[in-house]
């Protein structure tokens, strides 16, 4: 048998439950893995709540979260090549992660680099994928620009300060607490602003008075407006999350609040993007599922990067599956740094 998180309808913590099922069989083209780690991201916080409309489109409920793991392989498809039972194995999955064990299609699975062990890999594919797409695909970040980094200290932020630094670009990462100060400089930003004890957006100028050529934001209404007004012309804003329109405690929405936060998200009209000449663009990794291919190729690309040495891994923090419900409580509140993970 295998143990997973299910949630069977939306709502707080304790709707993560803890299950068993038969163990699975291989398909031709899959392989069957016993997970040693998976990653936790927001997004699967999102899930639970019933408002990450992914999951509502492309599989419902009831549903295990989680979109990335690491392990080692079981069982090995008929029509697989290339791996064998027993090699250690990572995951890009469409949801199904919080799992002590897993089917993958072969194209979703990857061979775990000789530097990394099996619980920093776990919480590589999500956030590194988000931020080569932001920084690759959509910013076309160049040498020397000036950039902003919302929730630096993130998973994705974490990410993005390293790609960014990769591309030469001078990097200013925002953090919300002065006990993440460390963690980030430690990642090579160029400059730092603590919101907890300095105002943001004066810095921000301080910084750059032009204005910055790439903002990279997943706080939603809370900086959106700020983020586009403090870029340069032809300057690019960058989203990919809505963190302050959700609960940092409770687990469950404020609605009114929701509502209002919606209603306050700002719309960007083409007329007004054209006469600015500013950029706003924005991804949700669950949806680029379907580019399958485009997302292979950046994962193998990002693991060499890994075997190098030019990227690190992530601080982490394990939590046993069991406690699903506090790794969401920890990082709903804002307070963490790096990735978390379940210990299946």
């Amino acid at each position: 048998m295998i143990r997973k998180i299910q949630i069977a309808k939306p709502g707080r913590y304790d709707a993560l439950k803890l299950v068993e099922a038969p163990d699975l069989q291989v398909g031709v083209e899959e392989l069957i893995v016993d997970v040693a780690a998976a990653g936790v991201n927001y997004a699967d916080a999102i899930i639970r709540m019933g408002l990450y409309a992914s999951a509502r489109e492309l599989h419902g409920y009831p549903i295990t979260p989680g979109f990335e793991i690491s392990g080692t392989v079981r069982a090995v498809g008929t029509d697989v090549r290339g791996w064998q039972i027993g090699e250690r194995c990572l995951g890009v999955t469409l949801f199904g992660g919080y799992s002590s064990q897993i089917a993958l299609n072969a194209e979703q699975a990857f061979k775990v680099p000789e530097t990394l062990d099996l619980i920093s890999a776990a919480g590589i594919p999500t956030s590194f994928l988000t931020a080569w797409y932001c920084v690759e695909r959509l910013a076309h970040v160049e040498t020397g620009e000036q950039v902003l980094v919302h929730s630096a200290a993130g998973g994705v932020g974490s990410a993005l300060l390293q790609l960014l630094k990769l591309k030469g670009a001078h990097v200013t990462g925002v953090i919300g607490a002065s006990h993440k100060a460390a963690y980030v400089q430690a990642l090579g930003c160029d400059a730092l602003i603590d919101k907890s004890n300095e105002a943001l957006w004066p810095r921000a100028r301080a910084i750059a008075p032009g204005g910055f050529a790439h903002i990279f934001d997943a706080n939603g209404v809370s900086t959106l407006r700020a983020s586009f007004e403090h870029l340069k012309p032809m300057g690019k804003l960058v989203v990919y999350g809505f963190h302050s329109m959700l609960p940092k405690t409770g687990g469950w929405p404020n609605w009114p609040k929701l509502a209002w936060d919606y209603l306050r998200t700002p719309r960007f009209s083409p007329l007004a993007l054209t006469q600015a000449n500013k950029s706003v663009l924005a991804c949700n990794l669950s949806f680029l599922s379907a580019e399958a291919p485009l997302l292979r190729r950046a994962m193998l690309e990002l693991l060499v990067q890994f075997a190098s040495g030019e990227l690190k891994p992530l601080a982490v923090k394990t939590y046993p599956l069991a406690q699903a419900d506090d790794a969401h409580r920890a990082i709903e509140s804002g307070n963490t740094t790096g990735k978390l993970v379940l210990i299946p």
